[in-house]
């Protein structure tokens, strides 16, 4: 292998590391710690376009049955039936792992949510969604690599982690992150965990003025996470996936997640991207395809939750996809490229227990284009409402993670 393309795949999978000992961290930081990376967020992202009215499906308006007769969700108490959120709105029951957080207020959902861009495309919509940046195509770096920019703190190659095939677009930027492969081979040893190899490469690169920064930060992100791992645990849809994996293995992604950041402080920012969520044929209603992806993924975030243990307080937890579906089903009993969406919100100062967001029902004429549930909440909106509230991120530095953030209604969903 070349210097050249040692150093590029090194420095894109800078998170696979040199096991220093199984206590080489910290314990987890106490609750309500004033270390600048004490506040967390992890962004899970889904690719492909979830079906946001069959997650949390408004099964109390009679449009909602007459627009779905095969995939709807049946009323709370029925066989496979949607578990009953507030009365009017009942979510999947493939999410059954969820609902202890539903009921103890730290999970809430905004609804009708989305990008004001009108594009049904995966690519451009992911792009706009990570960009934060809707309709501008020529945005050179991600939201959450601006984001790192205006937090307090010296940022290290670990302070923001990506667990994936390659650096998402949403990380990329002038400051370093980390990307981790999915599975357990994310965290296990290369060979520059081996003390000669290391020493080698180490003396290579110790003059090197262009890549030697690169591939000591590329170490120094290496042996952060190896050490926080062997602390903790043991070790057309495609396209629309945009290289993301399917939900199934995210339950045990989510506990490695929850080991890192509780045994390395300095991780702050996570994101995670998992796919098959094209619904375009054959999604099903209480059962079927949807529900398939939608349990490992309700799994996996009450896994996180919980591995989290005392820091689920401090994270806030954002799940969001490109666009939503159709209100009507298709001829295929699935569901076409739709407009708004449902995000969800999950954490200790979440005031949860609610359905946010401006709901004006599925009748014809309120439809978007009379076939999609119309955005009434940028979601550029929940995330700055996030970064402001939850990060503490200041005014001068959430216009330069959001820019162009027009004014809308505030937000109250963090306490």
């Amino acid at each position: 292998m070349q210097r050249r393309q040692f150093l590029n795949a090194f420095a894109a999978s800078a998170g696979l590391l040199l096991p220093l000992g199984p206590h080489a961290w910290a314990a987890t930081m106490a609750p309500g710690s004033t270390s600048p990376t004490a506040k967390k967020l992890i962004v899970v992202m889904l690719r492909g376009a979830v079906d946001g009215l069959n997650v949390v499906a408004p099964v109390s308006d009679p449009e909602y049955a007459r627009l779905r007769p095969n995939i709807a969700l049946t009323r709370p108490g029925a066989d496979d039936g949607a578990l009953n959120l507030d009365g009017y709105f009942g979510l999947h029951p493939a999410l059954a792992p969820l609902m202890p957080l539903w009921e103890q207020k730290k999970l809430a959902f905004v609804h009708a949510s989305g990008s004001p861009d009108a594009s049904r495309s995966h690519f451009d919509a992911q792009d706009y969604m990570e960009s934060a940046t809707p309709g501008v195509k020529s945005t050179q770096d991600g939201w959450m690599n601006r984001l790192l920019a205006g937090l307090p703190g010296e940022t290290t190659p670990t302070r923001a982690l990506s667990i994936g095939p390659v650096m998402p677009r949403v990380l990329t930027g002038a400051l370093p992150a980390t990307n981790l492969a999915n599975g357990a081979a994310g965290t296990r040893s290369t060979p520059l965990d081996r003390p000669q190899v290391a020493k080698a490469f180490d003396a290579l690169y110790a003059g090197n003025e262009r890549y030697g920064k690169v591939y000591l930060a590329g170490r120094q992100a290496h042996e952060e996470v190896m050490a926080a791992a062997n602390g903790g645990m043991m070790s057309e849809m495609q396209a629309a996936d945009n290289g993301a994996p399917l939900p199934n293995g995210f339950p045990d992604d989510a506990g490695r997640l929850a080991t890192l950041m509780r045994n390395n402080p300095h991780i702050q920012l996570a994101f995670v991207a998992l796919g098959g969520w094209d619904t375009h044929a054959n999604q099903g209603a209480g059962t079927g395809q949807l529900a398939n992806r939608l349990h490992p993924l309700g799994q996996g975030l009450a896994t996180l939750a919980q591995r989290l243990g005392p820091l689920f307080d401090d994270t806030v937890i954002v799940v969001m996809s490109e666009f939503g579906r159709t209100a009507r089903e298709n001829g295929n009993r699935g569901t076409d490229h739709g407009h708004g969406n449902a995000m969800w919100l999950l954490g200790g100062k979440v005031l949860g227990g609610k359905v946010a967001g401006e709901w004006k029902g599925l009748a014809d004429a309120q439809l978007n284009e009379g076939r999609d549930l119309p955005v009434t909440t940028d979601f550029r909106h929940v995330l700055a409402h996030v970064a402001e509230r939850h990060l503490r991120l200041p005014d001068t530095a959430l216009a330069r993670t959001f820019p162009g953030l027009p004014v809308g209604a505030r937000l109250q969903l963090l306490a």
